[in-house]
């Protein structure tokens, strides 16, 4: 006797819908959003019990705490709906997304792996956004006004007193209370980087992947973080996507006559990268392909980046093929649990 069980998930109040195998709906209950009343409430519900919830703030704590009362629980990305919306309609949607076996828009959840360095990671990630906010405010200022300003200088609490003097006494009140905020940031992110490295120490998979062209351990410890294992991916070109590295074509109307027969046109058309990724994975790699391009002449990557731009490609297909090869490199050494090698990765020739 089979229940799927739909919940929509707010701060304050959850609603909760459960219909059968055949799609018939039994009930429909608004709970406080509290561990353990909707314990409570999941047990009180005979037969074995799937659940589903929307990916959200709360996702992560939900399917710890519920995880153990069911028989199945899944964390699905959410939906853009058409026409009326409510708690109960998004209730009965994920229950019957649940019930006809959606296979799409689910999301990995893996309660109790690598949590503190999870939590170092996203907090690095916050304190990273707050440094880039504070400079770009700092630096409006200044563009404001059209006064130019050594931006290594105005980073710099020692230097900044000088080019805050270039600007007019309003604009100057202003700049010195932006560059304490400045200076609060980058002490935050000091902080947030040291805990950090010392989370990505105490994992052998972090070191190991940090060995890794243009992967240090930052990055190394970002990737570890956000895959968790590489088992989720059974190739390359899955991970490629999943880092938002899949390329997306388009075509139409992809067949033609041709006498008595039928013949492909070539129509497909390249529409870019998939958006549907993980974004910071998508800048590790990216970023991992700069470092490669500007700090790393004499690796066999480099080579075969120059290689591609002297036979006539472009300089960003160039980089997108070098982050493809390094994210490629990294899920093969995380599955064989090898350090880089670089013997291992032939350079390739561009026909």
């Amino acid at each position: 006797m089979d229940r799927y069980i739909g919940l929509d998930v707010h701060s304050q109040s959850c609603t909760l819908a459960v219909e059968d195998a055949r799609g018939k709906r039994l009930t429909e209950r608004v709970l406080e959003t509290n561990g353990k009343v909707l314990v409570e409430c999941l047990q009180g519900i005979a037969g074995t019990r799937h659940l589903c919830l929307e990916e959200g703030t709360q996702s992560a704590w939900l399917y710890e705490v519920l995880e153990r009362h069911v028989d199945e629980i899944v964390v699905v990305q959410p939906e853009k709906h058409r026409g009326n919306k409510s708690d109960s309609i998004d209730a009965w949607a994920l229950a019957e997304r649940l019930r006809v076996g959606a296979k799409t828009g689910r999301v990995f959840k893996a309660p109790g792996r690598f949590t503190a360095l999870r939590e170092a990671v996203h907090g690095y990630t916050m304190a990273t956004q707050d440094v880039v906010r504070a400079k770009n405010r700092l630096c409006a200022v200044f563009r404001a006004r059209a006064v130019p300003a050594a931006h290594d200088a105005l980073y710099d609490s020692a230097r900044r007193s000088t080019e805050i003097n270039k600007l007019s006494p309003p604009q100057q009140h202003l700049a010195r209370q932006l560059g304490e905020r400045l200076d609060s940031a980058l002490s935050a992110h000091a902080e947030a980087e040291s805990w950090l490295r010392e989370q990505g120490k105490l994992l052998p998979e972090v070191a190991r992947l940090a060995t890794a062209p243009g992967i240090g351990p930052i990055r190394s410890a970002q990737i570890v973080a956000t895959v968790v294992t590489p088992d989720r991916f059974r190739t390359s070109r899955q991970f490629w996507s999943y880092c938002g590295l899949g390329v997306v074509t388009r075509s139409s109307a992809d067949w033609a006559k041709d006498g008595d027969g039928w013949k492909r046109r070539e129509l497909a058309t390249t529409r870019g990268l998939n958006r549907n990724r993980n974004p910071l994975l998508k800048n590790v790699f990216k970023g991992a392909a700069m470092t490669v391009i500007a700090q790393m002449p004499n690796h066999p990557l480099h080579a075969d980046y120059e290689r591609q731009l002297a036979a006539g490609t472009k300089p960003n297909l160039a980089r997108l093929t070098l982050a493809r090869r390094i994210a490629a490199t990294v899920l093969a050494m995380w599955k064989t649990k090898e350090d880089y090698n670089p013997t291992k990765q032939p350079p390739k020739t561009t026909a």
